[in-house]
């Protein structure tokens, strides 16, 4: 399985003893990623078993305290536990002097190297990317600067059909590289026995797209259309949607629409307003448009394909 998405935190303002802010824990093809970083999202990092040590990239939505007030906590007890490698965090111009500022006038500056990514583009842009994963930006509309990602996996190498190969005496250890890599094999006979015959395609990459805070905001489409998995704000039901408008936030309805017209395969709802007691009721009214959704909540793990699991379980 390519990704799997724990959620920490999915709900708007102020913390609760029953209720996170936002929080994701994203592993993509052998990455861990932190997205955005809400009030005691460690706590909730140990609760679920999270690796502290493995994340080294960090992505922030926007300034809004919900989405990063855990960050100086986490980056003060990666401090405290000795960490040595850099921690890269992504977000809006200005976190670098948020986070700074907090580090020198408590006198605690870490021991390992911070790298900030400021971001102020208004285009979809790469911000990451090595052999195994790209990621990007989803421009949004709310009340601040805010940002989406996407990340994406590379195409993976090819798997070696071992039982072809052995039946061909000519093929060495020293040329399992190039078959993975999708070349064909030439015999000193000058024989040319197709890749296709020696190997097995790889898994299809996966994506997964996170929207953060945003009025509905249908040209985001383009930027995630087929997508495995899709995390999109509903704040909201459309009883409200006058408020959310107000507050630049997204309404259920909205968010399935937005999955819909993407094509995406699965969509997550989260970031729930207070003022509503039964969550169903948002699961409810997306699925009038979009069937395949499932309510974000803490502590659970979702994939493209696999039916969501409780970590604790």
């Amino acid at each position: 399985m390519s990704i799997e998405l724990t959620i920490l935190g999915c709900h708007s303002a102020t913390p609760r003893s029953n209720a996170h802010p936002t929080s994701q824990y994203l592993q993509i093809n052998n990455h861990h990623f932190l997205i955005d970083c809400g009030e005691g999202t460690q706590q909730q990092m140990r609760k679920y078993k999270v690796g502290f040590s493995k994340i080294d990239h960090i992505f922030i939505s926007h300034l809004h305290g919900d989405h990063f007030f855990g960050l100086i906590g986490l980056i003060s007890t990666f401090g405290l536990t000795g960490r040595k490698k850099e921690l890269h965090i992504y977000g809006p111009k200005g976190i670098k002097e948020i986070i700074t500022l907090q580090l020198s006038l408590s006198k605690s500056w870490t021991h390992f190297l911070l790298i900030f990514h400021e971001l102020n583009n208004t285009d979809s842009t790469l911000i990451f990317e090595d052999d195994k994963v790209s990621v990007y930006t989803i421009p949004l509309n709310h009340r601040v600067y805010t940002n989406g990602f996407l990340f994406v996996e590379k195409v993976k190498l090819k798997s070696l059909n071992i039982d072809a190969i052995k039946a061909i005496d000519e093929i060495k250890i020293c040329d399992y590289q190039n078959l993975k890599k999708g070349k064909d094999f030439i015999c000193s006979t000058g024989e040319v026995i197709s890749n296709s015959d020696l190997t097995f395609n790889p898994p299809k990459p996966e994506s997964y797209a996170f929207c953060s805070d945003t009025l509905y905001k249908p040209d985001i489409i383009s930027i995630i259309k087929d997508i495995d998995l899709l995390y999109h704000e509903a704040t909201f039901l459309s009883d409200r949607e006058d408020l959310a408008e107000k507050t630049k936030h997204s309404t259920a309805e909205q968010a399935a629409l937005i999955a819909r017209d993407a094509n995406v395969k699965k969509l997550i709802i989260g970031h729930y307003s207070s003022r509503y007691k039964n969550l169903q009721d948002f699961k409810v009214e997306a699925a009038k448009i979009f069937e395949n959704v499932e309510l974000a909540e803490a502590g659970v793990v979702y994939s493209p394909i696999v039916e969501a699991k409780n970590v604790l379980t």
